[in-house]
């Protein structure tokens, strides 16, 4: 996962909307969003490595991942990050101790940004600053470094989904998700420095991103109306950036059983 939005309790109809882009290889086997079999997770899945970068349950668990640029720090002999989601979304233990989880194996991953939590309180944790961050209300961006860093994408995202959301008492997945197609990409003066080569800077410097080998492969949308009916929407993107497929999934959020 590239870039986020969240709108949390900005909405009384919608507290909680989500919005996400999914950057990887286009050459990198997936399956669309699904209900996985034997599991209580919905979610699209890395057929490669077998996790996940954004799913939930009908519990109402959300979980979402982020990679953080740092290609300095990148290590070849650990676990795929994408197993972080399912195991909040899997997970029976107390908060607390999933927190200390996080903390104590962040050096087992590349670096990440992981959204997790509910309705009442979603939290971002940074595996380079070992910091958890509870989201305000409010509308948030995360993208490769931390919660609301001021990377243009993430200034310009999070200020097209305010103006949306002022003009919308019923938001469209569609429309939402056609917010995430920007492709504008800032001046180089505005570009943040990240370790890669300017070449590279400026191909991620956009909220969608278009490349041959690598890029923008699909969007979700995730709504939590106050009735607590959750939809998840996922949009498929081939390489010249163009949709090729819509998954839908809907379910009325249920309670945990003892």
């Amino acid at each position: 996962m590239c870039i986020l939005f969240v709108a949390y309790q900005v909405s009384k109809k919608y507290p909680l909307i989500i919005v996400a882009n999914r950057d990887e290889f286009h050459h990198r086997a997936t399956k669309a969003l699904h209900q996985w079999p034997d599991s209580s997770i919905i979610a699209g899945k890395d057929l490669v490595a077998g996790g996940t970068w954004f799913g939930f349950t009908a519990q109402g668990k959300i979980a979402a991942l982020t990679n953080v640029r740092d290609p300095e720090s990148i290590k070849t002999d650990v676990i795929s990050r994408g197993q972080l989601v399912t195991n909040f979304l899997t997970s029976t233990l107390p908060i607390t101790e999933q927190k200390l989880q996080l903390r104590s194996s962040a050096n087992h991953y590349n670096g990440y940004n992981l959204l997790f939590g509910n309705l009442e309180q979603l939290q971002v944790f940074n595996s380079h600053t070992l910091e958890f961050k509870s989201l305000a209300p409010g509308i948030h961006g995360l993208s490769n470094a931390q919660l609301d860093t001021p990377w243009p994408k993430v200034i310009a995202g999070k200020q097209m989904l305010k103006h949306y959301l002022s003009q919308q008492e019923h938001p469209s997945p569609l429309e939402l998700a056609n917010l995430m197609t920007c492709s504008q990409r800032p001046e180089d003066q505005a570009l943040p420095s990240t370790g890669v080569s300017i070449e590279l800077e400026r191909l991620l410097s956009s909220v969608f991103i278009t490349s041959d080998e690598y890029g923008t492969r699909s969007t979700s949308v995730l709504l939590y109306r106050n009735d607590d009916n959750i939809s998840c929407h996922e949009f498929s993107y081939n390489p010249l950036g163009q949709q090729i497929s819509q998954q839908q999934i809907s379910l009325l959020k249920t309670k945990l059983t003892e």
